[in-house]
């Protein structure tokens, strides 16, 4: 015996919006909805807000955006420009020393 799959009952237009791109579209839908919202021909919709649509989804729109509520990003530039100026001022002591080491060696010459 199978099993009956039942449809919708109500298919109706409701307004998709993602807010983070600022973004709607109008479209036939079953998805439960409690707000509504004034759509573009001035008719009343019910309005489902989704996170991710085609104008914010990385596949769509071919850039990347990275969301991060915790800093981790922020604290990865922080170290990588920290390991940045260690990495120049090691390379600007060894610079130095081999100067100082060359001195040495052109008094060394000099006083033979």
């Amino acid at each position: 015996m199978s099993k009956k799959v039942s449809q919708p009952k109500e298919y109706r237009y409701v307004v998709f919006a993602d807010e983070a791109a600022n973004f709607s579209f109008l479209t036939r839908s079953s998805a439960p909805s409690t707000e509504t919202i004034t759509w573009e021909d001035g008719n009343e919709y019910p309005l489902v807000k989704v996170q991710i649509s085609s104008a914010s989804h990385p596949f769509f729109t071919g850039e990347e955006k990275i969301i991060d509520t915790e800093g981790r990003v922020d604290r990865f530039k922080a170290r990588a420009e920290k390991a940045k100026a260690m990495h120049a001022a090691l390379q600007n002591k060894a610079k130095k020393a081999e100067r100082e080491a060359a001195k040495k060696v052109e008094k060394a010459k000099d006083s033979e």
